[in-house]
């Protein structure tokens, strides 16, 4: 019986002890920042089709039926390659008949010609009148005027004899041939295209906002060019593309539809691996100097806008903000909003509300 008091008693103490020694409740601080400006590179990315930069259709200026196609899909041809042959034998005779008119128109005004200097010599010796050397002279000019008028006729005919020979207008490469000989074309028939292989160009777009960037900073859309950084061309494949491009161009027009500009830059093309209508991505880096940069994680949306949580007297303050991602997916640009120097949430800015205590001091085990 006095075992049994001793044990009672001893458990009785245990259990007076533990109720001395307990934990206060413990409060988590969240992770914080301090922000502080850095040199940053933001990869800016667009989607693109690449085209020949004097990629060319082919039209006829005349019409006829096809009797020779030249070349084949995708051959490579220089400027003045003869691509097409349309029947000329109508136009031949067209050329043949104003040249024979020519003759004839030629022959009245040495005719012509003859009669007025004879009509001067008459005149002279007071045989004709004013009035028929008047007409002599009138008879000259219109024979030179049927003359002139003659000659433009061969000019002409020759001209559209010339357009049964259709030649390449640049260096290129060949496109779809959908004619055969003997099929009848028109002014409105497209031959082909070719594709101007030199110089390759890739039209993307900028937003308005990333152009009123540009301009404040460096001014007028002329200087913006001049000072665009290089553009990288990746293929399709992922593969890069070896020559480095140059913006050429910026629309003075921004898409209503799309908020946008349309920009335009140029790849030189020397071993002739790009081809017109391929898809790929461009790409150019813009470096920034002494920027602020938040991880994504610090940044909470609330529809159009984005607001971090200030740190002050250790409890959250939201501030709205204008950022700009970076593109890798972790880390955006501050553009306004909050300085060097400040303190905010960094990670699960998301669970916090305005005016709670985020950071909390270090605790320990006090006793009752």
């Amino acid at each position: 019986m006095q075992s049994s008091r001793i044990i009672l008693s001893a458990a009785l103490m245990m259990a007076i002890v533990s109720c001395v020694n307990v934990p206060k409740e413990q409060h988590t601080s969240f992770e914080t920042i301090t922000l502080a400006p850095e040199n940053v590179t933001i990869p800016s990315r667009w989607s693109t089709s690449i085209t020949g930069r004097k990629d060319v259709t082919i039209i006829p200026q005349t019409e006829g039926q096809l009797t020779r196609v030249c070349v084949v899909e995708g051959e490579r041809v220089n400027k003045g390659k003869v691509l097409f042959e349309i029947d000329s034998r109508q136009a031949q005779i067209d050329l043949s008949t104003a040249k024979s008119n020519l003759l004839a128109a030629e022959a009245q005004r040495n005719s012509a010609e003859l009669e007025y200097k004879s009509s001067q010599n008459l005149y002279a010796k007071k045989i004709i009148s004013d009035y028929m050397l008047q007409r002599a002279h009138n008879d000259l000019m219109l024979a030179q005027a049927s003359v002139s008028q003659a000659k433009s006729a061969v000019s002409a005919a020759e001209l559209k004899l010339s357009y049964c020979t259709i030649k390449s207008p640049v260096d290129g490469i060949i496109g779809s041939l959908p004619y055969n000989p003997g099929d009848l074309v028109s002014t409105f028939t497209s031959l082909t295209t070719v594709a101007g292989s030199s110089e390759m160009s890739a039209k993307f777009s900028l937003t308005e906002t990333q152009i009123e960037e540009l301009t404040k900073e460096y001014g007028p859309v002329e200087k913006v060019i001049s000072l665009l950084p290089p553009v990288t061309l990746t293929l399709k494949d992922g593969t890069e593309y070896a020559h480095k491009g140059e913006v050429k161009s910026v629309s003075g027009v921004v898409d209503n539809a799309t908020g946008s500009v349309t920009c335009t830059a140029i790849f030189p093309n020397p071993d002739g691996l790009l081809y017109s209508g391929i898809q790929g991505n461009v790409s150019m880096n813009f470096d920034y100097e002494d920027v602020i940069v938040v991880p994504l994680t610090a940044i909470v949306r609330l529809q159009d806008k984005s607001l971090v949580y200030r740190v002050k007297d250790n409890c959250a303050e939201s501030v709205i903000i204008k950022i700009e991602e970076l593109g890798n997916g972790k880390d955006a640009i501050v553009l306004e909003g909050i300085a060097a120097g400040e303190v905010i949430v960094a990670k699960g800015a998301g669970n916090v509300y305005e005016g709670q205590q985020v950071i909390f001091p270090e605790e320990s085990f006090e006793k009752k």
